[in-house]
């Protein structure tokens, strides 16, 4: 087991991203949160913290506000040798002190890798639910159409805007996409597409290309018009739009408590794969 001996903790700068981008490969202990962009691009931002021995590279953890009073553990890398328990506190308290400066935050983890439970509860994280995965394998379509004053067209770059405030407008603020965040998924999509009602947007799905077929990465709908069969016609849609191409596995996933959204995908034909991801919270300050 690695000694420490001067273990010091420092903000990133750009001329580490190579340093870095050699501490995500190598190392035996990563957790990488499901991000649109790429841990290295939060080099610059708030929150993205190193731990050096005498200038070698030991541990990275990556946690910057986005949306504003949401914060994500987008990126944890400790080298082997080294204490997980160690190097996490010694990152998070960094981290923890620089956020509870700045305001009030809702700080969050997705558990992908059967290590980070324990380093989160010694920080006071609760589980507070869980990411469900479903899956529909199925070439039959949904066979609906649109009720009279709503359109559903492919979406364009000019839209992100819009599409930003009907994703705000559906979810909590912890699973909310930023503009940016949107701006990165945009040109990942294989299908993009959104409903329209007297020329304004009201809902959107976007879905990326899987080694299996597709992944319904986001869906969602304006409150005020739930109820009416936009989120279920979009899917319809996509479904079409992926036989199309020959295209018939489709997964999707969503949280555990949010039952509206289960229904949904379960009327379309999805089923749950047994896959279910804990989510871990702690309120900061």
């Amino acid at each position: 087991m690695m000694v420490s001996v001067d273990l010091q903790v420092r903000s990133a700068e750009l001329a580490d991203k190579g340093r870095i981008a050699d501490l995500i490969r190598s190392s035996p202990h990563v957790h990488r949160h499901l991000d649109w962009r790429y841990p290295l691009d939060w080099i610059g931002s708030p929150s993205f913290y190193l731990l050096e021995d005498r200038g070698r590279l030991l541990a990275a953890l990556v946690c910057p506000p986005d949306p504003s009073a949401v914060v994500w553990v987008r990126l944890l890398a400790v080298a082997g040798g080294l204490p997980l328990n160690e190097a996490w506190q010694l990152l998070w308290e960094a981290a923890r002190l620089d956020l509870s400066r700045q305001g009030n935050f809702t700080v969050a983890a997705i558990v992908l890798q059967e290590w980070f439970p324990a380093l989160l509860q010694t920080s006071r994280f609760a589980k507070r639910q869980s990411i469900v995965m479903l899956e529909r394998d199925d070439p039959s379509e949904l066979g609906v159409s649109l009720r009279p004053g709503f359109s559903i067209r492919a979406m364009k770059a000019s839209d992100l805007p819009a599409v930003t405030d009907v994703d705000a407008a559906a979810f909590a603020p912890l699973w909310r996409n930023s503009l940016p965040d949107l701006q990165q998924a945009f040109p990942q999509a294989l299908l993009a597409s959104v409903a329209e009602a007297q020329g304004r947007l009201i809902g959107y799905q976007l879905s990326t290309r899987n080694p299996l077929g597709m992944h319904l990465a986001r869906l969602a709908v304006r409150p005020e018009t739930q109820g009416r069969g936009v989120g279920y016609t979009l899917l319809a849609d996509l479904i079409h739009q992926g036989g199309q191409r020959g295209i018939h596995h489709l997964t999707v996933n969503t949280q555990s408590d949010n039952a509206a959204s289960l229904a949904l995908y379960q009327r379309a034909g999805f089923h749950e794969t047994g896959e279910r991801y804990p989510v871990y919270q702690l309120q900061v300050p």
